[in-house]
């Protein structure tokens, strides 16, 4: 049975921390997670909180046995991992949140160093660490910036700096915070749920940095199959690909101000389904034009009043200039950089 160990304060005691792990299934790679947890060396009580979203390998009942100082939230059906974390966050106790996936593990000092910088911002806001390969050990982030149309650009700077946004795997806020934010868009599902919480934290005034000490180790894609690089080629999936073009196209349509979203918004629709059409003649396959491209806009009409009734309450909150807001912004649009260096995306 595991056991917690001396430098790792997780007690009954009013938590400073409370780690948030959104579960479905991967036995080993939640074992590990939880480890690393477990290890930390902080000097301050933490809780963990995991939350498991009917998972089918049987990873539950044994990861429980094992880890009898951690909580668990067991949902009968699969919601999704905005659902997940906005229900650990609902019941948890500590002054500040790290949501962290399960196929993420903590170096041992990262949520001191997280708490430590922390304390000394002006103005708490989000913060994320370096993030690195699980098999490779290369660097992946510290942090990521943004291109016009919401593609994320790694950020390899080793140094502490305001970003665009911080990679949910491993992210950190007060829970004031979240509560301010109103946390994860339950209708977003799965991905870019981190860029909107970041972005609109930005549009509210509060920073988004990375900071470059510490650090946290990623099995990258295999929550949710692809987004990676493997073997010089972007590796990725259908539903993961269909899942992120419409939820960036959310974020974009919620957060950008107004003096933008009218000319960038119908650019980014026109060259997606440029890319889907081109997509398609060229994998051959019409799976991927009405799985993705076709999909991503049909929602967007769909959900066109929800859109724009949530819009207005983001706007509504905004405390920054449009400059201010676009700070982190890099110009050149990232899928050109990646398809320069990659070629086109294998999609299973």
């Amino acid at each position: 049975m595991a056991m917690v160990p001396e430098n790792c304060a997780v007690t009954n005691t009013p938590p400073v921390c409370s780690v948030c792990i959104a579960h479905f299934n991967g036995r080993d790679l939640l074992k590990a997670c939880l480890d690393s947890v477990l290890q930390q060396q902080a000097d301050f009580p933490i809780e963990i909180i995991v939350h498991d979203d009917a998972s089918t390998d049987g990873s539950l009942e044994e990861v429980q046995q094992q880890y009898p100082s951690v909580r668990f939230l067991v949902s009968p059906v699969n919601v999704g991992f905005c659902v997940s974390n906005n229900r650990m966050v609902d019941v948890a106790r500590g002054t500040f949140l790290l949501l962290l996936n399960n196929d993420a593990e903590l170096y041992p000092d990262a949520l001191q160093t997280l708490y430590d910088y922390a304390q000394q911002q002006s103005t708490m806001g989000i913060l994320g660490l370096p993030q690195y390969h699980r098999e490779t050990g290369r660097l992946i982030d510290v942090g990521s910036f943004l291109d016009p149309f919401l593609n994320p650009l790694p950020n390899l700077e080793q140094r502490s700096q305001p970003v665009g946004m911080i990679i949910g795997a491993c992210l950190w806020l007060p829970q004031t915070l979240w509560q301010t934010l109103g946390g994860f868009p339950v209708w977003f599902d799965t991905l870019a749920e981190d860029m909107f919480l970041c972005c609109h934290a930005r549009l509210r005034g509060y920073p988004v940095e990375a900071v470059a000490v510490s650090g946290f180790r990623h099995w990258v894609g295999k929550s949710l199959g692809g987004g990676a690089v493997t073997h010089n080629r972007l590796q990725t999936t259908l539903k993961r690909r269909a899942l992120s073009e419409r939820n960036k196209t959310f974020v974009m349509i919620l957060c950008y101000p107004a003096a933008w979203i009218f000319w960038i918004l119908p650019l980014h629709l026109l060259l997606l389904v440029a890319e889907g059409l081109l997509l398609s003649l060229v994998k051959r396959d019409l799976r991927v034009w009405t799985g993705i491209y076709w999909h991503c806009l049909k929602e967007i009409w769909c959900k066109r009043q929800y859109l724009c009734e949530n819009r207005q309450a983001v706007q509504r909150t905004r405390q920054v200039s449009a400059r201010t807001f676009f700070a982190q912004n890099r110009w050149i649009p990232h899928k050109l950089r990646m398809l320069r260096r990659h070629g086109w995306p294998t999609i299973r």
